[in-house]
């Protein structure tokens, strides 16, 4: 019990210390090799993808942010995925204003990743950006976007930098540190290491052709983003991080909206997991063979983690158990705890001074980051205990279709 217990507390540890060492190389090799706004050669055309399904609360003002690109060479094709909402009407009348905008609609809930590969097969551009219908696309990321897939031909995938802009709440702001410093920082290392395990959906372009070799998006997939990235990479092609291609979204503001949103990316992940283990035991897949490993160790890390706490409990009610199986102080553990604590703090803050160098305002978060291990940490346990034999035993050719999740408005 002594190796479970140790794993329980020293996994996060460790990988604590391997997100910060990596954001650090990140940003001192990767980090400084563009310092100037990039000149993309060609000006290639842009095709920017918005799947939509009833959000008339948000659509126009990310339709309308869209047209201040500083990369003037692009389309808009947002496809509406059978709202039952003003969606569709919003966009209509967009379209007579903006002569760039296309608009697809669905008569029935295909899902996103249909709604993505229908759009793409009739676009323009050989390069596709695509976000979500509540996110507002920075001005010039794009441009920082195109520099990737203009100089380097291997690029399959760009993932942009998403940041959360609606922060009055204790959760929204939790959020606001949690994507600046666990996502960007997991994604900085990954870079180094050469593998990145997911492109964020919210923000991510992709070179049409590698799509093309894929297979486009799957439509049988919970999360289609994490699907198509572990696609290209395993095809041999590269996916690369760009912290510039700022990306601001609404996140949900109530436990019950966090539940349902972490539960969902958890069992993408675990269908992933078990979809791609086959290919994974092929040498010519070793490169991504770390992030396999470790996601998978997450999972394990989950319910070795409920296993602690049960016995833990079992032992205050006085249960008689085997001495192996015993757990004194799971719910007090001491200086371990307190280690493991002070090196997530430290971890936030290092995470939030990096991308603060993108957006100011961060700083003041991190005060507000001392929640972040009591909630997230309980929530990411929860969701995946429960995520995984869903992944198991879902059935591999149902549709994916999809909701307009809570956003917070």
């Amino acid at each position: 019990m002594d190796i479970v217990y140790n794993f329980v507390f020293y996994y996060p540890l460790l990988m604590g210390f391997i997100w910060m060492f990596g954001s650090i190389l990140f940003r001192i090799y990767r980090d400084t090799y563009l310092i100037k706004e990039p000149d993309i050669p060609g000006n290639p055309m842009v095709s920017i993808l918005v799947p939509c399904h009833n959000e008339e609360e948000c659509i126009e003002d990310t339709i309308r942010y869209l047209q201040l690109q500083s990369y003037r060479n692009f389309e808009i094709i947002a496809i509406d995925d059978a709202s039952k909402d003003k969606t569709g009407e919003i966009l209509m009348n967009l379209q007579k204003e903006f002569s760039n905008l296309r608009v697809i609609t669905l008569k029935s809930n295909q899902g996103k990743g249909t709604g993505l590969t229908m759009a793409a097969m009739v676009s323009k551009g050989e390069f596709l950006v695509g976000i979500d219908a509540d996110a507002l696309l920075d001005p010039d990321a794009v441009k920082w976007i195109m520099w990737h897939f203009a100089n380097f031909p291997r690029v399959g995938a760009v993932t942009g930098n998403p940041k959360v802009r609606n922060r009055t709440t204790l959760l929204a702001k939790i959020q606001v540190g949690e994507y600046s410093t666990i996502i960007g920082m997991i994604k900085r290392t990954q870079r180094i290491l050469g593998k990145i395990y997911t492109v964020s959906g919210v923000v991510a372009a992709f070179r049409k052709k590698a799509l093309l070799d894929v297979g486009w998006w799957s439509n049988n997939m919970v999360t289609e983003d994490i699907d198509v990235s572990w696609k290209l990479q395993i095809d041999k092609w590269d996916i690369r991080y760009e912290a510039r291609a700022l990306c601001w979204i609404l996140v949900p503001e109530t436990l019950k909206g966090i539940f349902k949103q972490r539960l969902r990316w958890s069992q993408g992940g675990n269908e992933v997991l078990i979809k791609y283990f086959p290919k994974i035991l092929d040498w010519k897949s070793r490169r991504i063979w770390p992030l396999y490993i470790e996601y998978a160790a997450s999972v394990l890390w989950c319910y070795l983690l409920l296993l602690t706490f049960i016995l833990s409990v079992l032992y205050l009610l006085n249960v008689p158990l085997p001495q192996d199986l015993v757990v004194r102080n799971v719910l007090s553990p001491g200086w371990t705890g307190v280690l493991l604590a002070a090196v997530c703090m430290l971890q936030l803050t290092v995470g939030i001074i990096f991308d603060a160098r993108y957006d100011k305002t961060l700083l003041k978060i991190i005060p507000w980051m001392i929640w972040y291990p009591a909630i997230y940490w309980v929530i990411t346990a929860i969701t995946t205990i429960i995520a995984f034999p869903k992944a198991l035993l879902k059935k591999r050719n149902t549709l994916a279709v999809w909701e307009s999740p809570d956003r917070g408005l």
